[in-house]
């Protein structure tokens, strides 16, 4: 693919994928050459490479501030179509009474984190472990008692969101309008919230490349670790600036 890198279009996880997992979600650091990667990368893509992550898509953009790309948020309820442009909510916030009986799980044992991110709320384990069960068991129940919600597991994370949207869902959105339209994708995840967006981008024609970590093993995955994904996607940029050049 790097032989023809303007016949594709790039869809980027970033936790795991283009940053480290960190204790809490905003503790995440970003490597300084990073940015400027994804800048080099949008431009010789003309525009046609999204951030696929469950932050907000605000989060995002504060984590690799000044860079504002297209991007979907909170696993496909949030959609920017153009980088800079506006942030559309497409699904709607967690009624009231179920935000709060998800955060009453905050209180299962000290460690435990509650993200809210409006369509869908996050719980998170990481420092806590042993809490999971618990944790799980709460969600479970919730779940079956409102049909219209899914439950996520992630990263030491389980999360709550409406039922119909993922990052599949949101790739699929992106296919189908410019310039994202007609080339193939390539989707670069490490967890599984990011499978649905890997599978549609093979069913699309394109290309699912997994991180090995928590969730893929190695044997499963394309990269070892995140500087493997570094180290790809400069190599992709190079290709990108080349073939302009060129012509």
């Amino acid at each position: 693919m790097l032989e023809t890198p303007h016949q594709w279009a790039l869809f980027l996880d970033i936790d795991g994928t283009l940053v480290g997992i960190a204790p809490t979600p905003d503790t995440v650091r970003v490597p300084a050459p990073l940015v400027a990667l994804l800048q080099r990368l949008t431009r010789g893509l003309g525009g046609a490479m999204a951030l696929l992550t469950g932050r907000h898509i605000a989060n995002a953009d504060a984590l690799l501030s000044p860079l504002r790309l297209a991007a979907a948020g909170v696993h496909g309820t949030e959609l920017r179509g153009d980088p800079g442009g506006e942030i559309t909510r497409v699904a709607p916030p967690l009624a009231p009474h179920v935000a709060a009986a998800i955060s009453d799980l905050e209180g299962i044992a000290p460690g435990v984190l509650i993200e809210r991110k409006v369509s869908g709320i996050a719980v998170h384990y990481r420092n806590a472990p042993f809490a999971r069960p618990a944790i799980h068991a709460g969600l479970t129940a919730i779940v079956a008692a409102h049909g219209d919600l899914a439950l996520r597991a992630g990263r030491k994370v389980l999360e709550l969101g409406p039922k119909g949207y993922s990052k599949g869902s949101a790739l699929r959105w992106f296919a189908a309008r410019a310039p994202f339209s007609g080339r193939r994708p390539i989707m670069i995840g490490d967890d599984v919230g990011d499978e649905p967006a890997l599978e549609a981008a093979e069913r699309l024609g394109g290309v699912g490349l997994r991180v090995a970590g928590e969730y893929f093993s190695e044997a499963a995955s394309d990269f070892e670790n995140i500087a493997g994904v570094h180290a790809w996607l400069e190599a992709l940029a190079d290709a990108l600036a080349t073939t302009r050049a060129v012509g």
